[in-house]
Protein backbone atom coordinates (compact mmCIF):
# COMPACT_ATOMS: atom_id res chain seq x y z
CA UNK A 1 0.00 0.00 0.00
CA UNK A 2 1.31 3.53 -0.87
CA UNK A 3 1.99 5.65 2.07
CA UNK A 4 1.33 9.82 1.57
CA UNK A 5 3.61 10.34 4.68
CA UNK A 6 3.13 14.27 5.35
CA UNK A 7 -0.52 15.96 4.82
CA UNK A 8 -2.35 17.84 7.02
CA UNK A 9 -6.11 18.33 7.78
CA UNK A 10 -8.19 21.54 8.54
CA UNK A 11 -11.24 21.81 10.03
CA UNK A 12 -14.14 24.39 10.40
CA UNK A 13 -13.10 27.43 12.91
CA UNK A 14 -15.95 27.20 14.35
CA UNK A 15 -15.04 24.23 15.38
CA UNK A 16 -11.49 24.07 15.79
CA UNK A 17 -10.30 27.30 16.97
CA UNK A 18 -7.09 28.20 15.40
CA UNK A 19 -4.23 29.85 17.86
CA UNK A 20 -4.45 33.23 18.20
CA UNK A 21 -1.00 34.29 17.04
CA UNK A 22 -1.13 32.13 13.94
CA UNK A 23 0.46 33.63 11.12
CA UNK A 24 -2.71 33.22 8.60
CA UNK A 25 -6.32 31.86 8.69
CA UNK A 26 -6.08 28.44 7.52
CA UNK A 27 -9.09 27.36 5.23
CA UNK A 28 -11.20 24.06 5.65
CA UNK A 29 -9.00 21.42 3.83
CA UNK A 30 -10.62 17.69 4.42
CA UNK A 31 -9.92 14.21 5.10
CA UNK A 32 -12.53 12.91 2.79
CA UNK A 33 -10.53 15.02 -0.26
CA UNK A 34 -7.53 14.20 0.63
CA UNK A 35 -8.66 10.70 0.31
CA UNK A 36 -9.97 11.19 -2.99
CA UNK A 37 -7.00 12.37 -4.69
CA UNK A 38 -4.86 9.22 -3.55
CA UNK A 39 -7.06 7.06 -4.82
CA UNK A 40 -6.27 8.06 -7.91
CA UNK A 41 -2.51 7.22 -7.51
CA UNK A 42 -3.10 4.53 -5.21
CA UNK A 43 -2.34 5.80 -2.40
CA UNK A 44 -4.63 4.90 0.73
CA UNK A 45 -1.97 5.49 3.99
CA UNK A 46 -1.54 8.94 5.23
CA UNK A 47 0.41 10.31 7.84
CA UNK A 48 -1.32 12.99 9.70
CA UNK A 49 0.64 15.98 10.99
CA UNK A 50 0.16 18.51 13.20
CA UNK A 51 0.30 21.92 11.90
CA UNK A 52 1.37 25.11 13.83
CA UNK A 53 -1.71 26.95 13.72
CA UNK A 54 -3.23 24.64 16.23
CA UNK A 55 -0.51 24.57 18.81
CA UNK A 56 -0.61 21.26 20.64
CA UNK A 57 -4.55 21.11 20.39
CA UNK A 58 -4.16 17.76 18.44
CA UNK A 59 -8.32 17.24 18.52
CA UNK A 60 -8.39 16.98 14.84
CA UNK A 61 -5.74 15.01 14.26
CA UNK A 62 -7.08 12.58 16.40
CA UNK A 63 -10.03 12.43 14.96
CA UNK A 64 -8.62 11.85 11.59
CA UNK A 65 -6.67 8.73 12.58
CA UNK A 66 -9.79 7.17 13.98
CA UNK A 67 -11.67 7.89 10.82
CA UNK A 68 -8.35 6.02 9.06
CA UNK A 69 -8.15 2.97 11.28
CA UNK A 70 -4.83 1.01 10.31
CA UNK A 71 -4.53 3.00 7.23
CA UNK A 72 -3.86 6.19 9.66
CA UNK A 73 -0.54 7.50 11.42
CA UNK A 74 0.08 10.95 13.56
CA UNK A 75 2.85 13.12 14.33
CA UNK A 76 1.40 15.15 17.28
CA UNK A 77 2.49 18.44 18.95
CA UNK A 78 3.07 18.36 22.95
CA UNK A 79 3.96 20.43 25.47
CA UNK A 80 7.30 18.72 27.47
CA UNK A 81 5.14 18.17 30.63
CA UNK A 82 2.63 15.92 28.60
CA UNK A 83 1.77 12.67 30.97
CA UNK A 84 3.47 9.58 29.65
CA UNK A 85 -0.16 7.33 30.11
CA UNK A 86 -1.99 10.29 27.25
CA UNK A 87 0.64 9.32 24.86
CA UNK A 88 0.59 5.65 25.19
CA UNK A 89 -3.09 6.12 24.77
CA UNK A 90 -2.41 7.94 21.69
CA UNK A 91 -0.57 5.08 20.29
CA UNK A 92 -2.93 2.87 20.16
CA UNK A 93 -5.15 5.56 17.83
CA UNK A 94 -2.09 5.75 15.24
CA UNK A 95 0.15 8.52 16.79
CA UNK A 96 3.97 7.67 16.28
CA UNK A 97 5.83 10.73 16.61
CA UNK A 98 6.52 14.16 17.80
CA UNK A 99 7.28 17.52 16.29
CA UNK A 100 9.45 19.94 16.75
CA UNK A 101 8.97 23.16 14.58
CA UNK A 102 11.29 25.39 14.54
CA UNK A 103 10.27 26.34 11.09
CA UNK A 104 6.86 28.16 11.29
CA UNK A 105 6.67 28.26 15.19
CA UNK A 106 3.93 30.08 16.97
CA UNK A 107 5.61 33.27 18.69
CA UNK A 108 9.15 33.54 19.67
CA UNK A 109 10.57 29.63 19.05
CA UNK A 110 12.17 28.08 21.88
CA UNK A 111 16.12 26.80 21.73
CA UNK A 112 16.76 23.82 19.30
CA UNK A 113 18.21 21.80 22.09
CA UNK A 114 15.87 22.26 24.79
CA UNK A 115 12.90 21.45 22.13
CA UNK A 116 14.67 18.45 20.54
CA UNK A 117 16.00 16.93 23.81
CA UNK A 118 12.20 17.37 25.57
CA UNK A 119 10.44 15.16 22.86
CA UNK A 120 13.30 12.55 22.44
CA UNK A 121 12.90 11.69 26.50
CA UNK A 122 9.06 11.55 25.81
CA UNK A 123 9.28 9.17 22.38
CA UNK A 124 12.05 7.28 22.83
CA UNK A 125 10.59 4.90 25.67
CA UNK A 126 7.44 4.84 23.17
CA UNK A 127 9.64 3.63 20.11
CA UNK A 128 8.04 6.76 18.39
CA UNK A 129 10.53 9.03 16.37
CA UNK A 130 10.96 13.36 16.71
CA UNK A 131 9.85 14.86 13.21
CA UNK A 132 12.03 18.43 13.18
CA UNK A 133 11.10 20.90 10.86
CA UNK A 134 14.16 23.38 10.73
CA UNK A 135 16.37 25.16 8.28
CA UNK A 136 19.46 23.68 7.43
CA UNK A 137 21.52 26.35 9.15
CA UNK A 138 19.68 24.97 12.62
CA UNK A 139 20.14 21.59 11.61
CA UNK A 140 23.54 21.32 11.38
CA UNK A 141 24.41 23.42 14.26
CA UNK A 142 22.93 20.72 16.69
CA UNK A 143 24.17 17.58 14.32
CA UNK A 144 25.58 16.22 17.80
CA UNK A 145 22.56 16.49 19.66
CA UNK A 146 21.13 14.33 16.36
CA UNK A 147 23.57 12.18 16.11
CA UNK A 148 23.59 11.19 19.40
CA UNK A 149 19.67 10.82 19.89
CA UNK A 150 18.08 7.50 21.29
CA UNK A 151 14.80 8.34 19.49
CA UNK A 152 15.01 7.98 15.62
CA UNK A 153 15.09 11.72 14.09
CA UNK A 154 12.90 12.27 11.09
CA UNK A 155 13.62 15.50 9.08
CA UNK A 156 10.96 17.92 7.13
CA UNK A 157 11.39 18.47 3.42
CA UNK A 158 14.72 17.82 2.32
CA UNK A 159 16.38 19.69 5.46
CA UNK A 160 14.33 22.88 4.85
CA UNK A 161 18.29 23.17 2.63
CA UNK A 162 17.50 26.72 1.26
CA UNK A 163 20.61 27.89 -1.21
CA UNK A 164 23.05 25.66 0.29
CA UNK A 165 24.02 22.75 -2.27
CA UNK A 166 25.10 18.87 -1.37
CA UNK A 167 28.81 19.77 -1.94
CA UNK A 168 28.21 22.93 0.17
CA UNK A 169 29.31 22.52 4.26
CA UNK A 170 25.90 22.90 5.42
CA UNK A 171 25.03 19.91 2.86
CA UNK A 172 27.42 18.21 3.82
CA UNK A 173 26.73 18.00 7.02
CA UNK A 174 22.94 17.39 6.58
CA UNK A 175 24.14 14.66 4.13
CA UNK A 176 26.57 13.16 7.25
CA UNK A 177 23.55 12.73 9.44
CA UNK A 178 21.76 10.62 7.00
CA UNK A 179 24.80 7.96 7.18
CA UNK A 180 23.59 7.17 10.72
CA UNK A 181 20.84 4.43 10.76
CA UNK A 182 18.73 6.37 12.97
CA UNK A 183 18.01 9.20 10.88
CA UNK A 184 15.15 9.35 8.21
CA UNK A 185 14.26 11.89 5.62
CA UNK A 186 10.84 13.26 4.23
CA UNK A 187 11.08 13.63 0.39
CA UNK A 188 8.04 16.19 1.11
CA UNK A 189 7.32 19.46 -0.82
CA UNK A 190 10.13 20.26 -3.30
CA UNK A 191 8.72 23.84 -3.46
CA UNK A 192 9.29 24.70 -0.05
CA UNK A 193 13.43 24.58 -1.22
CA UNK A 194 12.84 26.06 -4.73
CA UNK A 195 12.48 29.51 -5.61
CA UNK A 196 9.31 28.32 -7.80
CA UNK A 197 6.69 28.55 -4.97
CA UNK A 198 4.76 25.97 -7.26
CA UNK A 199 7.37 23.51 -8.00
CA UNK A 200 7.03 19.55 -8.10
CA UNK A 201 10.13 17.65 -8.81
CA UNK A 202 12.51 17.36 -6.86
CA UNK A 203 16.05 18.85 -7.21
CA UNK A 204 18.27 16.01 -8.66
CA UNK A 205 21.53 16.88 -7.17
CA UNK A 206 20.24 16.66 -3.64
CA UNK A 207 17.52 13.81 -4.83
CA UNK A 208 20.31 11.39 -5.51
CA UNK A 209 22.80 12.81 -2.87
CA UNK A 210 20.15 11.94 -0.17
CA UNK A 211 19.24 9.07 -1.73
CA UNK A 212 23.01 7.07 -1.75
CA UNK A 213 23.25 7.74 1.93
CA UNK A 214 19.48 7.11 3.03
CA UNK A 215 17.62 5.26 0.32
CA UNK A 216 16.53 3.09 3.04
CA UNK A 217 15.26 5.87 5.65
CA UNK A 218 13.68 7.64 3.17
CA UNK A 219 9.55 8.40 3.07
CA UNK A 220 7.66 10.42 0.26
CA UNK A 221 4.86 13.22 1.22
CA UNK A 222 2.85 15.63 -0.15
CA UNK A 223 2.63 18.58 2.33
CA UNK A 224 -0.88 18.49 0.97
CA UNK A 225 -2.77 20.82 1.31
CA UNK A 226 -0.02 23.40 0.21
CA UNK A 227 -0.45 25.99 2.81
CA UNK A 228 0.95 29.29 1.42
CA UNK A 229 4.13 30.55 1.10
CA UNK A 230 5.78 32.96 4.45
CA UNK A 231 6.07 35.70 2.69
CA UNK A 232 2.35 35.28 1.45
CA UNK A 233 1.07 34.79 5.36
CA UNK A 234 -0.96 38.10 6.04
CA UNK A 235 -1.98 37.22 9.89
CA UNK A 236 -4.19 35.74 11.58
CA UNK A 237 -7.56 37.56 10.24
CA UNK A 238 -6.25 36.95 6.56
CA UNK A 239 -7.79 33.54 4.44
CA UNK A 240 -4.31 32.20 3.18
CA UNK A 241 -4.40 30.73 -0.26
CA UNK A 242 -3.33 26.96 -0.49
CA UNK A 243 -0.88 26.23 -3.52
CA UNK A 244 -2.39 25.52 -7.04
CA UNK A 245 -0.69 22.18 -6.91
CA UNK A 246 -1.91 19.14 -8.96
CA UNK A 247 -1.97 16.01 -6.45
CA UNK A 248 -1.39 13.67 -9.33
CA UNK A 249 1.43 15.93 -10.71
CA UNK A 250 3.05 16.08 -7.00
CA UNK A 251 3.49 12.09 -7.27
CA UNK A 252 4.30 11.20 -10.80
CA UNK A 253 7.07 14.44 -11.23
CA UNK A 254 8.68 11.98 -7.64
CA UNK A 255 7.98 8.68 -9.41
CA UNK A 256 9.77 10.14 -12.37
CA UNK A 257 12.69 12.01 -10.86
CA UNK A 258 13.49 8.63 -8.93
CA UNK A 259 12.93 6.81 -12.61
CA UNK A 260 12.89 3.25 -10.76
CA UNK A 261 10.21 1.36 -10.04
CA UNK A 262 11.25 -1.00 -7.27
CA UNK A 263 12.48 2.39 -5.42
CA UNK A 264 9.59 4.25 -5.95
CA UNK A 265 7.69 0.81 -4.13
CA UNK A 266 10.75 1.35 -1.57
CA UNK A 267 9.68 4.77 -0.34
CA UNK A 268 6.50 5.29 -1.09
CA UNK A 269 5.37 1.48 0.65
CA UNK A 270 8.00 -0.82 2.67
CA UNK A 271 10.14 2.22 4.17
CA UNK A 272 6.76 4.40 5.93
CA UNK A 273 5.70 0.71 6.89
CA UNK A 274 8.60 0.28 8.69
CA UNK A 275 8.95 3.55 10.63
CA UNK A 276 5.19 3.87 11.41
CA UNK A 277 4.63 0.69 11.88
CA UNK A 278 1.73 -0.22 9.76
CA UNK A 279 0.06 -3.51 9.82
CA UNK A 280 0.97 -6.03 7.36
CA UNK A 281 -0.64 -5.75 4.21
Amino acid sequence: MRCDSHIHIIGPLTKYPQHPTRAYLAGVAELGTLRRLGKARDISRFVIVQPSFYGSDNTLLLEGLDELGDLGRGVVVVDAEHDAEGLAAWEKRGVRGLRVNLYSALGTPKPFDHEFYAMAKLAEPLGWHVEVIAPIRLIVSHTGLLAQSKATVVIDHYGVYGDATPKSDEGRALLSLLELPHVWMKLSAPYRVSKNPLQTHPDPHWLKAILERAKGRCVWGSDWPHTPPHEEQKGGDVEGVYRKISYNKLVDDFLAALGDKKLGAAIMETNPARLYRYPAA
